[in-house]
């Protein structure tokens, strides 16, 4: 790949899907990555100190990555916003952001940034943006052990948290909001697009002349927003692509056999 971006991975929390996460660095290759805010979570590491030794394996891999020549560009999220007084510091191959310009194979100029500065309730109301956070974490946890039962009785995952989000009606104006704030940003900047991530759902859609994208998160979605050689943007979901590939497997050994 040409680029990829990733956001809200949460170490720190036991939220996190490291797993699949470390599944989908070590798979992947890539000339820039770009690490869009919330990768740590300081904010639930100061109530409860939670790292297990794959949270470790993500930071490493990451490390590993800018060893080898990827350019890794991280710009810190409000659940990681103390190394935001390290913007502009350069370890290597990575460096610490505040936001930055990404301009694609096509030429596109996209603003990346985290997004949380648009977040009205973030910006205004910081005590019930951690007690929101609260509220999403005992979500998290609750989905956890239901999903346990579901998949028990054969059923797939489900998430509460995004049930939520898209079903009640504040939840949908907020994210539409937040939306266009972020869009508006680019545009204010004569960008073409943004890249952002925040709200922790992946998506890739036109809003007037502003190409919006969110790369989501690895705590559900397990997703990235990633671009080719040619400049095409696309959202992998690495869940979906993880059981296609297995899926796959028992076929092409049928086919040998076959053969």
């Amino acid at each position: 790949m040409r680029s990829i971006f990733i956001s809200d991975i949460h170490l720190g929390t036991r939220g996190c899907n490291a797993t699949a996460l470390l599944e989908f660095l070590r798979e992947v290759q890539t000339d820039k990555l770009y690490l869009v805010g919330d990768i740590v979570d300081l904010w639930s590491m100061r109530r409860s100190f939670y790292w297990p030794q794959e949270h470790n394996n993500v930071v490493r891999t990451i490390l590993g990555k800018a060893k080898h020549g990827t350019e890794v560009i991280f710009v810190p999220g409000n659940h990681d916003e103390d190394f935001r007084e390290f913007t502009g510091s350069v370890f290597g191959n990575l460096r610490v952001e505040r936001d930055c310009l990404h301009v694609t194979a096509k030429g596109e100029r996209l603003l990346v940034l985290h997004g949380d500065e648009f977040d009205s309730v973030v910006k205004c109301s910081p005590w019930l943006a951690k007690l929101g956070s609260h509220a999403y974490d005992f979500s998290i946890e609750m989905n956890r052990h239901f999903n346990k039962i579901r998949r028990a009785f054969g059923y797939p995952y489900w998430s509460l948290s995004g049930y939520l989000k898209h079903k009640v009606k504040n939840a949908v104006s907020y994210i539409s909001s937040f939306e266009q704030a972020v869009a508006h940003e680019a545009r204010r900047r004569g960008l073409d697009g943004v890249v952002c991530g925040h709200i922790h759902r992946p998506e890739i859609s036109r809003i007037a002349d502003v190409l919006y994208c969110n790369d989501g998160d690895w705590v559900e979605s397990c997703s990235a927003l990633v671009e080719d050689r040619n400049g095409r943007l696309s959202i992998w979901n690495w869940n979906e692509i993880r059981d296609s590939l297995v899926a796959a497997v028992p076929e092409a050994g049928a086919l040998g056999e076959a053969a």
